[in-house]
């Protein structure tokens, strides 16, 4: 080997080595950032023609990457953030219910008035007795419209949620665009592209948060990004996210559909449905968890005005609602009616504070027609229409089947129901919650084990890499020696 071919190797070696020590570099100042990626300076042996080791060429600047991890991860993460969703709106529904001890749920109000009744059944002539029975009720009916408004406030913040993830998506895919076009002009043009590339992932991975995607790898390190459900989100240019926000919410209000790109991936009449991500969770609590337990609220409501309900004396005449009321009166609401448990009252005919008459809980008449009266007598010990209404509490009844519960008990049975079925939605809810969260955070150490930096490892890189610069320098010092021993020789 001539001397002008080892001085070649020695210096291509020293400039490969300056590259690899300031790659190291960077890689410990990224240590500590959990989307950097370990990054390493890609060499290759240079030959001349004839086949001569010719030294070594710094072709660019790899990562660490692992492809399956992070698909992993992204779809680990979107799962997670939908049962989060899910779990934190269940959590503001069970302030409906409360601690069973405390007596706060519409199950718990209703085995308070059963038991005024029954008192009150056994001393007819008492008023006491009589407006702790006009209290429990009144008690009830508000306990079931405030449930119904805590219903609504979380279906307004759901969709209001919902809005802001839909932001946050647009804004995301926008960031991607451009990550991506610099990435794949940094490919053609051969320069170094590591930290955009890890930048993009990183959008990747917050975008996980809010819509479950899967990802395909195009020419040129570009990507193209499509929704869990196969809708185009991103390919070259960001695909459009929209959403119409709907401000006040009753029993009756339905939410809008999320669009992408046109495509109902959302929300009513989704055809191309969204199986996770934050977006999923909130339709989710917005359009069938809220909704299904204001069903069995409102079918609470309607077995009360039934149960309360009184019947024609005199024959021929429909049932009218009696203690429990609700605007559409006369008529007795029909199953299933939508909003009743925020409509439902106690009438005004049985509070004396509104011109009403307690007697008339024991005689009836609540309706205002004397037709509709039990105790024509006004006999003081008169109690069967208060037995009669204690047990219309405890006899079967048939409910709606749409709302999820067993639809063939007693009205007391039906209300306890309700209360175990929100309350076992949300330990289910918070159990997949807490296993998905396991499973993203051992994804996470595991991507972090293979594309992550060891500070360890890097400083046994840096010691090779100043054993090996020493060792070129080395080279180059005897070659120098060498040299000028030749130029004496020839002078």
């Amino acid at each position: 080997m001539s001397l002008s071919a080892a001085l070649q190797i020695a210096q291509s070696s020293l400039n490969a080595r300056q590259t690899e020590s300031a790659v190291v570099s960077r890689n410990i100042a990224g240590a500590n950032d959990p989307a950097y990626t370990n990054k390493h300076a890609k060499l290759t042996s240079v030959y001349t023609r004839s086949g001569q080791a010719s030294g070594v060429r710094v072709d660019g600047i790899g990562r660490a990457t692992d492809g399956a991890l992070l698909t992993n991860l992204l779809t680990a993460t979107s799962i997670a953030t939908a049962r989060d969703a899910l779990v934190a709106g269940l959590g503001r529904l069970q302030s409906t219910v409360g601690d069973p001890e405390l007596g706060l749920s519409p199950a718990a109000k209703l085995g308070a008035l059963a038991t005024a009744l029954q008192q009150y059944g056994e001393n007819p002539e008492d008023t006491n007795f009589a407006q702790a029975v006009l209290d429990g009720a009144t008690d009830l009916a508000t306990t079931l419209n405030d449930a119904s408004a805590v219903i609504q406030q979380v279906r307004a913040r759901a969709d209001s949620d919902i809005a802001t993830s839909v932001e946050r998506i647009n804004g995301l895919l926008k960031e991607l665009e451009n990550l991506n076009r610099y990435v794949v002009k940094g490919s053609q043009q051969g320069i170094d592209i590591t930290e955009a590339l890890d930048a993009r992932d990183q959008v990747l991975r917050s975008l996980s948060e809010e819509i479950g995607i899967r990802t395909l790898s195009g020419d040129n390190n570009s990507i193209v990004v499509y929704t869990d459900s196969g809708v185009t989100l991103f390919e070259t240019v960001a695909r459009s996210v929209t959403f119409t926000r709907t401000n006040t919410f009753t029993a009756a209000t339905g939410g809008h559909t999320v669009f992408v790109d046109g495509v109902p991936v959302a929300g009513p009449g989704a055809t191309m449905e969204l199986a996770s991500g934050r977006l999923a969770g909130l339709v989710e609590l917005r359009d069938e968890v809220a909704v299904t337990y204001q069903a069995q609220l409102d079918e609470i409501a309607r077995g009360l005005i039934e149960a309360f309900a009184e019947s024609d004396q005199n024959g021929g005449g429909p049932d009218l609602p009696g203690l429990f009321t609700y605007p559409g009166a006369p008529v007795m609401p029909a199953a299933l009616s939508s909003g009743l448990a925020a409509a439902i009252t106690v009438t005004a005919n049985a509070d004396p504070k509104q011109g009403g008459d307690l007697d008339r809980l024991r005689d009836g008449g609540l309706s205002g027609d004397p037709d509709y009266v039990y105790n024509a007598s006004s006999a003081a010990g008169y109690s069967d229409r208060i037995q009669e209404l204690v047990a219309n509490l405890y006899a079967p009844t048939t409910f709606d089947a749409s709302a999820a519960i067993d639809p063939t008990g007693s009205l007391s049975d039906y209300a306890a129901a309700s209360v175990s079925w929100l309350e076992q939605a949300r330990k289910v809810a918070t159990a997949d919650a807490e296993r998905q969260s396991v499973v993203v955070t051992r994804t996470e150490e595991a991507l972090s084990n293979t594309v992550g930096v060891n500070i360890d490892e890097e400083m046994q890189r840096l010691l090779e890499i100043e054993r090996a610069y020493e060792a070129a320098a080395k080279l180059i010092s005897v070659i120098d020696e060498m040299l000028d021993n030749l130029l004496l020789a020839v002078r």
